[in-house]
């Protein structure tokens, strides 16, 4: 017998579920209206969607959280970031005290997720928006008062707001060209414009440096104000630090120190109240990421977390410079550890809500500790630990959530399985509840990247799959994947491109051994990198899957090398290989999976948006038209609002229930 969801759900979602479940309705459902396409949203191939399985799915979807986004420079307030109820895209908030209402500051179609308080007074604040997905950023000064927003950068380049020098409120504002003012659409040489301003008289802004290629961040401004350390990525296992003269303008690099031949990764982090010594996080004395601290004047390097076996992705300091706060990436889960400055060693650690960790920041004025807590049993939300670590106050609660029990959601687990070559890959599970009998059909969630990682957190509308339909869902970290050394994270480079789509083979052979998951109904969704995966599943394991998503996804690693923006060109090309070399242009050729379309013989479904600057839309579009063209069935949705993924809810909403159409027509019996 069937038992039904303590849940009211719209009928015609239950019968949907039935699908999933084994059972049949006994009585028939009333029709639901059609859900028709956002209006700048383009379909192809795509069924008519009925509204039910989305209003029932809404269940989970509009719960959401908070994201801390910076501590005002002299009150006990914060800016936090969320999408409120009904509202299309997420904004800034302004919360002025635990579990207060959260105060809207930006409004508008486009997304604000991040932002900076001027940091003397506070009298305004500097935020970032970009155009429909086009991630050409340009800069914003806000008054909180009158929430009137004036734009203070110019069109036609992408801006960052990299930090401050205190002592004045000016703005460090990195700032590279984009290829729509390049002639012929694309640049050859790509450099970093450094530059100095105050965001009310920008008209006086100065030059302090041009710096070479698209990957400089991290600009931490020594106390004094008179040094700027900056850190320039070349790659996921190499990058430098490099102290720039504000004066002068001259800059020189610090790590690897001159004449050093090393190899790894170096991120600056934070100074030391007396500007003698700079915190920074870096691989370059093993396997993963340690915090270590180099006298600037003499270059000797302190190892300070030598205890701890996993990367550490972030470290702040407090005031008086005693007490360190670190996250570390502990297999999966991120988590705040605090060190005595001196020695490294663990000082008393806080109690905080279970979850990762995934974002902290002293208060410059107080030592309290802001921590974003991310959980499968809620979505961020924002803790404030006191000064002695021994009180923890909650900032914000999750919105949304009338009718869901979160306590009840299920946990991730991590597993393990050993891959082709003997490796041994991990992977998040999440599995339905025991009401759901028999082998149980698989999505397998494939991040980006491909330096990323899936991490323990909240699920969002996946647990609708979980909970509701009976799908369980596995996130495997194929090799390639950051958190477990920078040896892995290496193993897909290249030529080694296809051992990552391996691992996802055996990731099946694994399903298969597991009593409750069923090898025979494994979809693969994939953004971005992963939608790459996703495409790569429906080329080279075509026999072993059920059905892929691909959203924003490559199809062609040459037209993609040439078309994104030439300020991530080389960037890419470290990971990729460089398609200007004959050898390797032959290789990406052939393992493209447009030029493998042929292959695909599942069904497929493709997302894109027209505005994306990173995997260009035209990689979708082609691969689509080539199964077009062969007759292979393929649903499209193209929107002209949109970027590197769907930021707008309307389209994200409209988008997931064709998702579960398709799943509901691709995993059945």
């Amino acid at each position: 017998m069937c038992s039904l969801h303590r849940l009211s759900l719209p009928l015609a979602a239950l019968a949907a579920s039935f699908v999933f479940a084994g059972c049949t309705s006994l009585q028939p459902s009333p029709p639901s209206p059609p859900l028709p396409p956002p209006p700048a949203m383009r379909t192809e191939g795509v069924p008519v969607v009925t509204r039910a399985p989305m209003e029932a799915a809404q269940l989970y979807g509009r719960v959401a959280g908070h994201v801390f986004v910076d501590w005002h420079p002299q009150r006990p307030e914060m800016l936090v970031n969320h999408r409120a109820q009904g509202a299309s895209t997420t904004q800034l908030f302004r919360v002025r005290a635990p579990l207060a209402a959260p105060e809207p500051l930006t409004e508008g179609a486009d997304p604000v997720t991040g932002a900076r308080w001027e940091p003397r007074h506070g009298r305004y604040l500097v935020f970032a928006r970009g155009r429909g997905g086009d991630e050409a950023y340009q800069l914003f000064r806000l008054d909180p008062t009158t929430r009137s927003a004036t734009q203070f950068t110019q069109d036609g380049q992408r801006h960052a707001l990299l930090g401050w020098l205190a002592a004045g409120g000016q703005a460090l504002v990195a700032s590279v060209p984009l290829d729509r003012t390049a002639e012929g659409g694309r640049r050859r040489e790509v450099s970093t414009t450094l530059t100095l301003m105050d965001p009310e008289a920008p008209q006086g802004a100065r030059v302090l440096a041009e710096l070479p290629g698209g990957g400089w961040s991290a600009a931490e401004a020594s106390p004094d104000d008179r040094k700027i350390a900056l850190t320039r990525y070349i790659s996921v296992t190499e990058s430098e630090v490099w102290l720039l003269d504000v004066a002068s303008g001259q800059r020189q690099r610090l790590l690897p120190a001159p004449g050093e031949t090393l190899r790894a990764a170096h991120l600056a982090s934070a100074w030391t109240p007396d500007g003698r010594a700079l915190y920074f996080e870096s691989d370059r004395a093993g396997e993963f990421r340690e915090l270590m601290r180099i006298d600037v004047a003499g270059g000797s390097i302190t190892r300070l977390t030598t205890h701890t076996p996993w990367d550490v992705s972030w470290a702040g300091a407090t005031r008086d410079g005693s007490t360190l706060a670190v996250i570390a990436n502990v297999d999966g889960r991120d988590e705040l550890r605090l060190l005595d400055a001196a020695t490294g060693a663990l000082k008393p650690q806080p109690r905080l809500p279970g979850g990762s960790i995934t974002r902290a920041r002293f208060h410059r004025a107080s030592d309290a500790l802001a921590v974003v807590v991310s959980g499968a049993q809620g979505p961020a939300q924002v803790h404030v630990l006191a000064a002695d670590a021994a009180q923890t106050t909650a900032w914000t609660q999750p919105t949304g959530t009338e009718g869901l029990d979160l306590a009840g959601l299920p946990e991730q687990q991590v597993v393990r399985w050993k891959s082709f070559d003997g490796r041994t890959i991990s992977g998040l599970l999440t599995l339905p509840p025991e009401r759901f009998g028999g082998r149980r059909p698989v999505v397998m969630m494939v991040h980006g990247g491909p330096e990323g990682q899936s991490k323990l957190g909240w699920q969002g509308r996946l647990n609708y799959l979980v909970q509701e339909l009976g799908i369980a869902v596995l996130h495997p970290n194929v090799r390639g994947s950051t958190g477990y050394g920078k040896t892995f994270v290496s193993l897909d480079n290249g030529r080694l491109r296809e051992d990552s789509v391996k691992d996802m083979g055996t990731a099946i052979d694994w399903i298969a051994t597991q009593p409750r998951l069923d090898a025979a109904r494994v979809v693969v969704i994939g953004g971005s990198y992963g939608g790459y995966m996703a495409l790569a599943a429906s080329t080279l394991l075509a026999d072993r899957i059920a059905g892929a998503l691909s959203a924003v996804g490559i199809s062609n690693f040459i037209s993609f090398l040439e078309n994104t923006e030439s300020y991530r060109r080389d960037l890419r090309r470290v990971e990729y290989g460089d398609e200007r070399d004959p050898a390797m242009r032959a290789f990406l050729h052939e393992i493209s999976p447009l030029n493998r379309a042929h292959r695909i013989t599942k069904p497929l479904m493709v997302v894109q948006g027209r505005n994306d600057p990173r995997v260009p839309w035209t990689e979708s579009e082609q691969i689509v038209r080539s199964l077009q063209q062969r007759g292979t069935p393929v649903w499209y949705l193209l929107a002209d609002n949109e970027g590197h993924g769907f930021a707008r809810r309307e389209n994200s909403d409209y988008m997931f229930a064709v998702q579960l159409e398709f799943l509901q027509r691709t995993l059945k019996p």
